[in-house]
């Protein structure tokens, strides 16, 4: 009865924890579109300056990612232990294509002197600096959320090979399973916002 009552309240635990982080990100969301309103047009000039085909790749490598993540619990559940030890070192890969994917956009960014205080932003558009403010924050903020997702879903890995998660004690994998969903989830929102704006 008590194991019961304990994984209930480590998954309303989690509940509340990635409830917190979508206040988090909502509240962000809802700062950009105050701007986005008052500085349309150069919300639209700092998108164009967005690599689309890095942020799509991005959005891809994610999704896919979140169907593996998906597809090592049901494998654990069905006691396929070698292919969710795959699927999970595959999530995990495509965590780290994101980031060095992320890592390349930014340096090009900072290369072309756009970043927080640089020359250009200063002393351009205030609309711009904002937009560019709220890109660096916003997914910045979300990689350092990936790199917690990967962690996560790395402990899990290690417990999955050790035996120590099973088809009856998956609680740990399916919470980060949780975890990585949110991350997809809030970059597709972030995709659209600031790569596919108008």
């Amino acid at each position: 009865m008590s194991t019961g009552i304990d994984k209930t309240g480590i998954k309303i635990g989690m509940w509340l924890f990635l409830y917190s982080e979508i206040l988090l990100f909502g509240g962000l969301f809802v700062l950009y579109a105050a701007y986005f309103y008052k500085y349309p047009e150069f919300f639209s000039e700092g998108g164009k300056e967005l690599n689309r085909v890095i942020g799509a790749v991005n959005t891809v490598v994610l999704l896919v990612s979140s169907f593996t993540v998906a597809a090592s619990i049901t494998a654990v559940q069905r006691k396929a232990k070698k292919q969710a030890i795959g699927l999970l070192i595959f999530s995990i890969f495509c965590g780290v294509v994101f980031l060095v994917n992320k890592y390349f956009e930014w340096g090009a960014k900072f290369h072309h002197d756009i970043y927080p205080n640089s020359e250009t932003l200063v002393s351009g558009e205030v609309g711009l600096n904002i937009f560019f403010g709220l890109y660096y924050v916003i997914t910045g903020l979300h990689g350092l959320h990936v790199i917690i997702g990967m962690i996560l879903l790395s402990i899990s890995l290690v417990l999955v090979m050790a035996g120590k998660v099973t088809e009856s004690k998956y609680s740990m994998l399916e919470n980060a399973g949780l975890y990585w969903h949110l991350v997809d989830l809030i970059w597709i929102f972030v995709f659209p916002l600031f790569y596919l704006v108008l």
